[in-house]
This record gives C-alpha cells, structure tokens and sequence, in this order.
C-alpha cells in the first residue's frame, strides 16, 4: 500500500491534526510552513485536515501558528494607533494656538475683514492688493484669514511634475506677500487663519517625514506648526481642532468639520458650508464662488451666510477656474444688539470699497495668468 493511501485512511481528528501541525511547525522554527512543505513533511493527507478547516490558512489559524482573524483585526488597529501617533503630537501642538494671539476690543462695533482661498503663489494679484489696502484703510478688529491660504499641490491630489516642487519657496510667497505685509499694515488687529484642506493636508505629509519628503524638504529641518505658518513671527492665531491622525476620506471631511471659530456670540467663520447649518451669521469659502443666503432665526433675526469668493486668480489646469468668482468680505457687528451688517467685495477688473476705486494695472493681469512672476 503507498504512503499516499495510508495518509487517506488514517483516522484523524481535527485536534489530532492541529497536534501533529505544531510538532512540524516546531521542528523547523526557521521555515514558514507552506501548504507544500506540510504536504511533504506530514503523515496527513490534504484531504483530511481540508475536510476539517477548508483551507490550510484557517488551518494554521486554528492551529496558533499565524493569528486569527479577530488577533489580526486586533494587531491592525494597535498598528493604526501606534502610526497616527505622530499626527496625534502635532495636533497638540496646532491646538496651543487657537487663541494665543487674541486682542480683545471694547469697542461697541467691531469690524472683521474676510479672505478665502488665496493659495499662496496662485493669489490673484489684484485681488491681494485690494484686500491688503482694505485691511489698511479700516484698521479692522479682525482679520480671518478663512482657509487653503497654503495651496503647496505637492500635497494635493492634483498631479504635479516632483521636478517642479518649491515647496520652502511658497511657504516663503506667504510669509513675505501675505502674512508680513497684513500686520505691517494692521499692526493692532487680531489675525485669525482658519485650517483649510490645503493646510491639514500639508501639515499630516509634513510629519510623515517619509524619505521621499525628507529630500523636498531639505531647508525646513527643525521646522515647527509655528515656524511653518508663521504664527509667532506674524502673530496669527491657528485655528484647528481637526484631528490630523484621520486618514480616510470620510474622517477628514467629518474632522475638517470642527475647524472654525465664533467672534462675539455673532459671526461663525468656517472654511467648509458645514458652517451654515450652525444657523449664524457668517460665511464660508473653498468653492471659490460667492453666493449669499438670506436666513432667519428668533435670536439673529434676519441675516445673511456668505459663500466666499477665492483669492485664487481665475485660470486653473486642473478645473474651469474661469467660472469662478474673485472678492472678500467686510463683516461688521453690534456686540450689545448682536445685529450685523455685511460688505461683498467684487473683484474684476476694477474694485470699490468705502468710495475708493481700484484698476487691474497690466502688471497684475487678468486674473488668468499661470502664476506670480519674480516671487
């Protein structure tokens, strides 16, 4: 009779199996036991221990030699936490700014300036004119800064050549047309940046450091949330609760959801049109589109949301940005009525605000130029 024949006959049971598993698993500790090497090495026919556990992976499971199904779920999800804790450090670090930098007015009405989406060097640069002299002009209470001011594609999901990466060079656009030259010329007023999906997407590839990043980002050794944005140099509160460790699309949007403040029991910024349903007064960007709502309640009475324009000029290769709209927002409020009164600032090829003019010069475009020359 052949070997074969007396494995097929022998009686064995599904314990019996998983004895005589770890015996062969025990003799060879430095070989990983194959279904072939089993196959060679045990006294068992295949047609027994399948009849028993259908296939030689649940085989192994069963017999403790590689975890079970709920071990593995179990080691996965310890390997998910233990990788997000890097995420977990700088979201506490993010959360030490939220109001670092507050300057509280007493003033009865207080007055917020308002600009969405300007996409570092993508900034129209009309756009960022207008708006700095506005800031300059009406010396406001606050400026909000509503999200996606760092556009950096390199951490987007549109595709860019890694050969054309200046990833400290936009960083640098923002420091030195953005946010240096607002407190130059708002030298009292708060600056709030409200965390956009272009920032939480740049601060989680940022701490990954993978080696890949670690070569792009050469010159930002040492570099810090604050360092980053500028928020000590230029005095800016960070507003972010997201938590950085969301990975899925579905975690971000739902953490993105929480990043926005509320200015004197009145006024809601938010980034996303999450914000309107918190039913105040305010406004959000990212769809870089104005559009207004007229709502009521029993405590605002009527009032408006703003869906903000962008700052961003107007031609993009990865959507019609042509359809887009380019403007800002002058917010005013009566803290002891909590009544509101808001100002939408239209750009095009010529602005007005509080009686003065503005024209596009030749230099500043169209609006559908690539990007900022010379920066």
């Amino acid at each position: 009779m052949s070997e074969d024949t007396t494995k097929i006959r022998e009686p064995w049971t599904a314990q019996q199996c998983i004895d005589h598993l770890r015996e062969i698993a025990a003799a060879y500790p430095d070989k990983v036991i194959t279904r072939n090497f089993f196959r060679v090495h045990s006294k068992i026919a295949e047609s027994v221990w399948n009849r028993h556990f259908g296939t030689f992976h649940e085989f192994k499971r069963q017999a403790g030699i590689v975890l079970s199904r709920q071990a593995h779920a179990l080691e996965k999800k310890v390997a998910i936490h233990a990788s997000r804790d890097h995420y977990r450090a700088l979201s506490a670090e993010r959360a030490e700014y939220a109001d670092k930098y507050e300057r509280p007015s007493k003033r009865k009405y207080r007055t917020i300036v308002v600009g969405s989406d300007m996409h570092d060097i993508e900034v129209d640069r009309f756009y960022l004119r207008v708006f700095i002299d506005t800031c300059r002009r009406i010396q406001p209470d606050v400026i909000c800064l509503n999200g996606d001011i760092f556009d950096l594609p390199e951490f987007g999901k549109y595709h860019v050549d890694p050969r054309e990466w200046d990833v400290v060079g936009r960083i640098r656009f923002v420091w030195d047309h953005i946010l240096g030259p607002l407190r130059e010329a708002c030298p009292d007023a708060q600056i709030d940046l409200i965390e956009g999906n272009h920032e939480h997407r740049m601060l989680q590839l940022l701490a990954d450091a993978t080696p890949a990043m670690q070569v792009v980002l050469s010159d930002l050794h040492g570099w810090t949330v604050s360092k980053l944005l500028g928020l000590d140099k230029f005095q800016i509160n960070y507003i972010a609760r997201s938590d950085l460790a969301a990975v899925s699309k579905m975690e971000v949007q739902k953490e993105l959801a929480k990043n926005y403040k509320v200015y004197w029991d009145v006024f809601l910024a938010h980034h996303f049109p999450h914000g309107r349903s918190f039913a105040q007064p305010g406004w959000h960007g990212h769809h870089h589109k104005h559009v207004v709502w007229q709502e009521y309640n029993r405590i605002y009475g009527s009032y408006e949301w703003h869906q903000l324009g962008a700052g961003h000029r107007r031609q993009a290769d990865y959507c019609e940005g042509e359809r887009w709209g380019n403007g800002f927002l002058i917010a005013h409020c009566n803290v002891e009525t909590k009544s509101t009164a808001m100002e939408y600032v239209q750009i095009t090829d010529f602005a007005v605000v509080g009686g003065k003019y503005y024209e596009r010069t030749k230099e500043e475009g169209a609006g559908l130029e690539s990007v900022w020359p010379g920066r």
